[in-house]
């Protein structure tokens, strides 16, 4: 998982995050209908990029950068983005 961290990490730089948060809740949903092997993972972000940017828009953003991982790596993605005057 260290990896999929590592790669996660990566991509996000490009949003000069000021704080990452990656945190793997998959043995919570081991098991589950649908899963083919992606974890489910937790996700909190820090930007300035975000500032001023609707919910939906910041989501957008991450998921640009992250589509490929999904879902043969990240099954479930639970995702905070945040400006940070909202950290």
């Amino acid at each position: 998982m260290m990896v999929l961290f590592d790669e996660i990490r990566t991509r996000l730089a490009s949003l000069e995050t000021q704080e990452v948060s990656i945190h793997d809740d998959s043995a919570a949903h081991a098991g589950h209908a649908g899963n083919r092997g992606g974890g489910h993972i937790d996700l909190l972000i820090v930007s300035e990029c975000f500032s001023g940017k609707r919910s939906v828009d910041r989501h957008r953003m991450v998921y640009a950068l992250l589509a490929d991982l999904i879902p043969q790596h990240i099954h479930a993605l639970s995702l905070k983005a945040l400006a940070p005057d909202e950290f």
